[in-house]
């Protein structure tokens, strides 16, 4: 082995000699600093390879191959080339993938939508956490809705449409632009002369238990007493329950009224027509889960009556948010001229009842708070509404949340379905 010993003042002059004296291909052993500069050892390529030689392995002898039949020989002749029937694989493999490979795709994306829909939630409740310090009258804003029963929705609208001025900046200020902005929004009957001079034919709907019979008895009282029992009739549609219509009739004996029950459309076509001499109809439809499809059936009927009917929907003032808006979105398919808060007097809170009226632009007509006839129906008035859904509710509530637990509330996309909450009823 020729080890060759190179020093020099520098690296590069050193490589620069060790090209020269063994080749671009030699192959350095060891490279250090010395007095006077760097040395290095290193051998010619060659001596490398005759250090390790090639081995080379002798074929191994193999049987001559027995002749094929024709006919597999013609069926090899007809095959692809190998490295073709490769790439027919391969591709084949990529445009038909595998059960496998389905399945690790769909588990990728399911991490993919994990992935982001927690990011979203952080970043939005950061942006929640952060608005009491940012915005102090918003977040009271926000605070006093959802604590109220107000629904998340209609919270959001809100803080979005205060003012920038100095209602922004007060938080007194922007609780007074909060309820007078509610009032506003909220429709109610100025006065009733105009129902009850008016005449027409009215229809008092809602689901089981919202209180339509005892309803219908309070505002017949009302049309009596200004107009006289021979002026009004009422109609029952109630012919399911077992003596349904016995407690209506019960009343229109008190008041002096006929009473009538119809079945379908056809009754009441002819029932209208009959009564076409009277001021005023009311009429008591038979109550019913909004999820029930016979709803849709009842509101055809009426609208079928050859006779223009003004239905007016019952809201059960302790019912839960959720619910509210169930119940309107079953019967509003047809129109609603209105509605009337019933159970008023039992409800914890306001706010559910008032939100749903809000969002769905309906006119509240009256309020009834109890069970006595015909005392107990009421005009109903906003600034009482307002003043009542905001009276001030005990920390002992379970439903009540901290300001911390509010971020929370609303920092989630899904925050809508966790309104229940913060909207009972």
């Amino acid at each position: 082995m020729n080890v060759k010993r190179i020093v020099a003042k520098t690296s590069r002059e050193a490589m620069r000699q060790l090209r020269e004296v063994l080749g671009p291909d030699a192959v350095i052993l060891s490279n250090r600093a010395v007095e006077g500069g760097v040395e290095v050892l290193a051998i010619p390529a060659e001596d490398i390879a005759a250090m390790a030689p090639a081995v080379v392995d002798m074929p191994t002898p193999r049987p001559a191959p027995a002749p094929m039949p024709r006919e597999k020989a013609a069926d090899m002749q007809s095959e692809p080339h190998p490295e073709v029937s490769f790439k027919r694989r391969l591709v084949e493999r990529v445009a038909l993938p595998s059960e496998d490979g389905a399945q690790l795709a769909k588990s990728v994306i399911s991490e993919i939508k994990t992935m982001q829909m927690r990011l979203e939630n952080q970043l939005a409740d950061l942006a929640w956490r952060d608005l009491p310090g940012r915005d102090p009258s918003g977040a009271t804003l926000m605070r006093d809705m959802l604590a109220a029963g107000f629904s998340a929705t209609l919270a959001r609208e809100m803080l979005d449409s205060l003012p920038r001025g100095e209602a922004r900046s007060d938080t007194e200020q922007a609780q007074t632009w909060m309820r007078n902005t509610l009032m506003k929004r909220l429709q109610v009957m100025q006065n009733e002369t105009d129902m009850l001079d008016g005449g027409g034919v009215f229809a008092l709907m809602g689901p089981t238990g919202a209180g339509k019979t005892t309803t219908t008895a309070k505002l017949a009282a009302r049309f009596v007493v200004r107009h006289g029992a021979s002026k009004l009739a009422l109609l029952t549609t109630d012919s399911y329950r077992i003596g349904g219509h016995e407690q209506l009739r019960i009343y229109g004996k008190i008041l002096g009224v006929t009473v009538h029950a119809v079945r379908d459309a056809a009754d009441l076509r002819i029932a209208l027509k009959e009564l076409r001499n009277k001021h005023t109809v009311l009429i008591d439809t038979v109550g019913m889960s909004q999820r029930d499809q016979a709803v849709a059936e009842q509101v055809e009927m009426l609208c079928q009556a050859e006779h223009p009917i003004k239905r007016l929907l019952l809201l059960n003032a302790t019912s839960h948010g959720d619910t509210l808006d169930e119940v309107v979105r079953a019967y509003q398919s047809r129109g609603l001229d209105g509605c009337i808060l019933s159970k008023v007097d039992e409800a914890a809170s306001l706010g559910p009842a008032l939100d749903c009226a809000i969002r769905h632009q309906l006119n509240v007509h009256y309020l009834a708070t109890g069970q006595r006839v015909p005392e107990d129906l009421h005009l109903a008035n906003r600034q009482y509404l307002i003043h009542r859904a905001f009276k001030t509710r005990t920390l002992s509530s379970p439903w009540q949340l901290d300001d911390s637990e509010l971020a929370f509330a609303l920092s989630s996309p899904q925050a809508s379905h966790r309104e229940s909450a913060v909207s009972h009823g």
